[in-house]
């Protein structure tokens, strides 16, 4: 594991509206006049830091490079590639894609509701998509999905984030901010009965095999004993 630092901006946008402010409210036609601006600037600055400190977060080490571990000599016998039918590889192909960009969505919105939300998001759609790599015969049963939960979550975060960034505060800015936070929970108990769909034969065919194994045991006179039990 390695620690990343993310990043405050809002201290930037801080000193740029000092500027700004300044240079509306106050003369800058002196040289003392720009470096009482700057001074302001960095109080700012600092203000904005302790109140929007920068974040750290753990992620997973990446492997050392080629350059420091070069790769061993081929084995005579290579292990064959494994071949896919074309819409399995289409549906990895658009996983990698999603996962990126709810990363790099988590690491520009600051909200922590929000960044651990897409945290459960981003770990349900993983393991929807790699059952269904494990069982193809599942594909027609994530379409829905695919098609049209996904990428409307990642048009919902992707819109979030343009209006957080802009730093500014109005009607139309937070009530969609605010219509896009209450939603999100419930997108992300939709990925989570998603989920759970998928297993709805398996849990049909496992309620079938334990009917007929109590059947049996009961007709031993079996049943409600425990295996190891003594006669």
């Amino acid at each position: 594991m390695s620690h990343i630092k993310k990043h405050s901006v809002l201290p930037i946008y801080f000193v740029g509206a000092t500027w700004l402010i300044w240079a509306w409210l106050a003369p800058l036609y002196r040289p003392t006049h720009y470096v009482m601006a700057a001074l302001m600037s960095a109080v700012v600055y600092f203000v904005g830091k302790t109140l929007f400190p920068d974040r750290g977060y753990q992620v997973q080490s990446q492997p050392a490079s080629s350059k420091e571990n070069p790769p061993k000599a081929e084995s005579r016998t290579q292990q064959p590639k494994v071949s896919r039918p074309p819409e399995i590889e289409a549906l990895l192909k658009e996983r990698d894609r999603a996962v990126s960009e709810m990363r790099r969505l988590n690491d520009a919105i600051l909200d922590p509701t929000i960044s651990a939300q897409i945290d459960r998001m981003e770990a349900t759609a993983g393991k929807i998509i790699d059952t269904v790599v494990e069982k193809p015969s599942k594909l027609p049963q994530i379409r829905r999905f695919m098609n049209y939960y996904l990428p409307t979550t990642l048009k919902l975060l992707n819109a979030y984030d343009r209006m957080d960034a802009t730093g500014v505060s109005g009607a139309n800015i937070d009530g969609t901010k605010g219509k896009i936070e209450h939603v999100l929970e419930t997108v992300c108990a939709a990925f989570d009965k998603q989920l759970d769909a998928l297993y709805g034969e398996e849990a049909m065919d496992i309620s079938t095999d334990i009917k007929v194994l109590e059947n049996l045991l009961a007709q031993e006179g079996l049943r409600g004993m425990t295996f190891g039990s003594n006669p």
